[in-house]
C-alpha cells in the first residue's frame, strides 16, 4: 500500500475536488484545462504550450508506461517536446504505481518529484471535466496536506508566456543528431534555409523540418529575422495569449510584403492572422486532445488532429485576400488560414503530432515544396 497525502484542487468559483498526491508535495496554481488524449503524457507535460496550466487527463489511468530516458541538455533527438515540464501540475482519476514499458527508465511520480511538479489522483476527472466544459477553463490552485502555505490563484494568460518559453539566442540546426551552432558559425551548405520563429516551440517541429533536408535557423520570438537570408519562414506553436507577441506580428507584417513561403502552427496560425489584420479570441475551454476532427475548407476531406490551444482566429475578421484553410468539425472554429495568391498558410492544429495522429504531417511537405 502506497503512503499518500491528501491533495485538494480548488477552482476559482470555489468548487473543491479532493484526491491524493503522487508527485511533488507542494502548493501550486494555474489555469485548469483538460485533455482527452489516451496516451502521450511525457510529450504533453513537456509541451511549452502548457506553460502555466494544470492539466486534467480524461483518460482514467496515468503513469502505466512510466517515462522515457531524459534528453541530453540542448538535444532535440529524444522523446520530449521541451527541455523541462511546463505544466504546473497534472491530475488523473487513477495512477499506476507500477509501470511497464521497454523504454521506461523511471516512474512518472519520480520525474514529477525531480521537477517539483505536483500530481493528483483519486479525483473524479469526469465530473471535473464536465464542470470545465459547462463553465469554461478557470483558474485553480492545489494544496497538499501539511506541505507548504496556501498560494494565490495565478492567471498565466495575464503575462507574456511566449517570452518565457522562447529561446534567447539564434541557433542553426543541420541535422537532428548534431548539436546546433550559433548563428554566424555554421558551415556552408546547399540546403534550403528555413527561419523558425520560436514562440515556445515543440521539438518535433524542428525534427520534422530537418527530416526534409533543410537547414533550420531557430530565432527568438522577437528577433528581426529580416536580417537573415532565408528561403522560407516558419512560425511555431506557443503558450498563452497571442496579444503579447506584438513584436513577432510586427516582423511578420514586413514578411507578408514579400513572396517567400510562410507557414505557421498553432500560435503561428494566430500570429499570422493578426499580421494579416484579423483578430483572435479566447475559447471557452479550448481544444486539447488527439481526436479533434478538422475539415479542409471547400472539400469533404476530414483529418483527425492533435491540438493544444485556448485561443482561436476569428474567421469573420480575415481580410478579403485571406481565407480559412481548415475548419473544426466539432464547433466550427478556425483551424488554419491561407493567402489566396501568395505562398502563405498555417494550421491551428499540430501536424507534427508528438503525441497524436500524424495524418496531417504532409503539411510540412507542402511547405517544403514551396521553397
Amino acid at each position: 500500500m502506497q503512503a499518500t497525502k491528501r491533495a485538494i484542487l480548488t477552482l476559482q468559483d470555489g468548487t473543491r475536488y479532493e484526491g491524493k498526491s503522487f508527485g511533488h508535495e507542494g502548493p501550486t496554481a494555474g489555469e485548469v484545462v483538460f485533455n482527452t488524449a489516451m496516451t502521450g503524457y511525457p510529450e504533453s507535460l513537456t509541451d511549452p504550450s502548457y506553460e502555466g496550466q494544470i492539466l486534467v487527463t480524461t483518460f482514467p489511468l496515468l503513469g502505466n508506461y512510466g517515462v522515457p530516458p531524459s534528453d541530453a541538455p540542448g538535444s532535440i533527438a529524444g522523446h520530449y517536446e521541451g527541455s523541462r515540464i511546463h505544466c504546473k501540475a497534472i491530475i488523473a482519476q487513477d495512477y499506476a504505481f507500477r509501470h511497464s514499458h521497454w523504454l521506461a527508465d523511471r516512474p512518472l511520480a519520480q520525474w514529477l518529484k525531480e521537477e517539483k511538479i505536483p500530481g493528483i489522483y483519486g479525483i473524479d476527472t469526469r465530473a471535473l471535466t464536465k464542470h470545465l466544459r459547462r463553465h469554461g477553463s478557470m483558474l485553480g490552485k492545489i494544496s497538499i496536506e501539511d506541505c507548504g502555505d496556501d498560494v494565490d490563484f495565478y492567471d498565466p494568460n495575464a503575462e507574456n508566456l511566449i517570452a518565457l518559453t522562447s529561446c534567447t539566442a539564434p541557433a542553426v540546426y543541420d541535422s537532428i543528431d548534431s548539436e546546433p551552432v550559433a548563428l554566424g558559425l555554421e558551415n556552408a551548405t546547399e540546403a534550403k534555409t528555413v527561419v523558425l520563429v520560436d514562440c515556445g516551440i515543440k521539438h518535433n517541429i524542428i525534427r520534422c523540418l530537418l527530416r526534409r533536408g533543410v537547414r533550420v535557423v531557430r530565432v527568438p520570438w522577437d528577433y528581426d529575422f529580416s536580417t537573415i537570408a532565408y528561403d522560407g519562414l516558419f512560425i511555431s506553436n506557443g503558450p498563452g495569449n497571442p496579444d503579447f507577441a506584438e513584436a513577432t506580428v510586427s516582423h511578420l507584417r514586413k514578411a507578408l510584403e514579400g513572396d517567400k513561403p510562410i507557414c505557421g502552427i498553432c500560435m503561428g496560425n494566430q500570429l499570422l492572422a493578426k499580421a494579416a489584420g484579423a483578430r483572435t479570441y479566447k475559447l471557452k475551454y479550448g481544444h486539447r486532445s488527439h481526436n479533434q476532427p478538422v475539415r479542409l475548407a471547400g472539400s469533404e476531406r476530414c483529418f483527425i488532429t492533435s491540438q493544444n490551444h485556448g485561443f482561436a482566429v476569428d474567421n469573420a475578421t480575415l481580410p478579403d485576400e485571406w481565407e480559412p484553410l481548415f475548419i473544426n468539425m466539432n464547433d466550427g472554429t478556425n483551424e488554419g488560414i491561407r493567402h489566396r495568391s501568395k505562398p502563405f498558410f498555417s494550421a491551428q492544429f499540430h501536424p507534427e503530432a508528438s503525441s497524436g495522429p500524424r495524418d496531417t504531417e504532409f503539411l510540412f511537405d507542402d511547405f517544403i515544396s514551396l521553397l
